[in-house]
């Protein structure tokens, strides 16, 4: 049994091991696979009836052009690159990873948000630049310092992520508003409530976008509904970058119509130097990592192992071209 893992970089930068597949077949692992070099994917999946990829193209060509695979896994819960149609058609489950990195990501959103509030790394860094010794005052900051307790922040998205950020935000006295196109009213508590999208953006402190990335849901955040949230308000987005329409957001942080945002993700990966955002005020932004911690990544590995594992077994698991 030949496997090809195409792009295991970010998933493993080597303080893990890839034991569990070598004990299941002949691997070839490659660090990164060219994006857009379309012969040297095919080339690299050769004969391999098991692929495994992460964000390298899995296009209904190379499918067609690759007739001994059998089994394709995502290493990732999304799974846009692979076109699970043309997969289908030859008999190719698809599976992916649904839910490794809820706690990391959740964890990660209030990163940002305490950043926002507090700046504590910008005043360490002002300790030891002087700044603190030569302050005639017992104390100094040069940012406005924000409680959590008490404000109101609405999460778009209620799933697994949102709901463990629903956690963290009444664990910090937070009232929670919830918008979700499917409600589950078990979830619903005397802090916790589902509205309209409307509503939720008229009445959030802060706003975390915690939903997929649909036609839909693409460009959500644009200046209609930015308009439509409080003035001052704080965004954040851990889910996907073109949920934002990243102009009418940089626009609304530098007129001050919202606070600050804070971002793990943008429109194009690795960012682009013409990104608005990278000029806005007030605009946090880290580098799609909020999944990355390295238990989130273990539980992604021992995932994507037992896909497969139950694929050879003939039971395959989390199938999302079944």
């Amino acid at each position: 049994m030949k496997i090809v893992i195409l792009d295991g970089y970010t998933e493993n930068p080597g303080d893990l091991s890839w034991e569990a597949f070598e004990r299941l077949g002949e691997l070839a692992l490659y660090d990164r696979t060219p994006v857009k070099d379309k012969k040297e994917i095919e080339s690299r999946i050769g004969d391999a009836e098991i692929v495994i990829t992460n964000k390298t193209p899995l296009t209904r060509e190379i499918i067609e052009a690759c007739p001994r695979i059998r089994y394709i896994g995502a290493l990732s819960t999304g799974y846009n690159v692979i076109d699970i149609e043309a997969a289908k058609e030859r008999g190719i489950p698809v599976s992916n990873i649904p839910a490794y990195g809820t706690d990391a990501v959740a964890q990660f959103t209030f990163a940002l948000l305490l950043d926002i509030c507090h700046h504590a790394a910008h005043h360490s860094r002002a300790v030891y630049e002087g700044r603190w010794s030569a302050c005639p005052d017992f104390c100094f900051w040069d940012y406005p310092l924000m409680e959590l307790a008490g404000k109101t922040m609405g999460i778009v998205g209620f799933g697994r992520i949102g709901q463990a950020v629903g956690r963290l935000a009444n664990a910090f006295g937070m009232k929670v508003l919830a918008y979700a196109p499917h409600k589950r009213p078990e979830l619903e508590t005397e802090s916790c409530h589902y509205v309209e999208l409307s509503e939720l953006l008229a009445k959030s402190d802060i706003v975390s976008l915690h939903c997929p990335l649909f036609p839909a849901t693409e460009g959500m955040i644009n200046k209609e509904s930015i308009a439509k949230m409080k003035d001052g308000a704080i965004l954040l987005n851990t889910g996907r970058g073109p949920l934002i329409v990243e102009q009418d957001l940089a626009d609304a942080l530098n007129s001050g119509k919202l606070y600050a945002a804070g971002l793990d993700v943008v429109s194009v990966e690795p960012i682009q130097e013409d990104n608005p955002l990278l000029k806005a005020k007030n605009c946090l932004i880290t580098p799609h990592i909020a999944w990355a911690s390295k238990e989130s990544r273990q539980r992604l590995m021992d995932t994507a192992a037992g896909n497969l594992k139950a694929f050879l077994a003939g039971k395959p698991e989390n199938v999302v071209n079944p």
